[in-house]
């Protein structure tokens, strides 16, 4: 039980810091939200739970694949944003193009025989 609060509590303090240092600076911001702090916190609390390297490089093979739709988000996003539409539409909208993008590639990679 404390393990898994261990891991939310790491987890929302590393929200809460993009937050806030975005606050006053979003290039730091930035920064820090580009790193891949989920899928290396991911991967390390999937070698404590399981101690399977395979399941961690699956993970991290299917991370690598997943990154390519997720970006659209940050393409998509400020594009809307510049037309004055309100944020939480946008976002949505972004969101829902990304998702488009994700099964997308999940079809793509499937009809190349890739598995993830």
């Amino acid at each position: 039980m404390w393990y898994l609060v261990l891991k939310t509590l790491i987890s929302a303090i590393i929200i809460v810091a993009v937050s806030e240092i975005s606050k006053k600076s979003s290039l730091l911001g930035a920064i820090l939200a580009s790193l891949p702090l989920v899928s290396y916190l991911g991967m390390i609390w999937l070698y404590i739970d399981t101690n399977s390297k395979a399941k961690v490089s699956s993970l991290s093979t299917s991370v690598f694949w997943m990154v390519i739709p997720s970006l659209s988000l940050f393409l998509v996003l400020p594009k809307l944003l510049k037309t004055e539409m309100n944020f939480y539409v946008a976002l949505f909208l972004s969101t829902v193009i990304m998702v488009i993008i994700y099964f997308i590639i999940l079809y793509v990679l499937h009809r190349a025989g890739i598995k993830i």
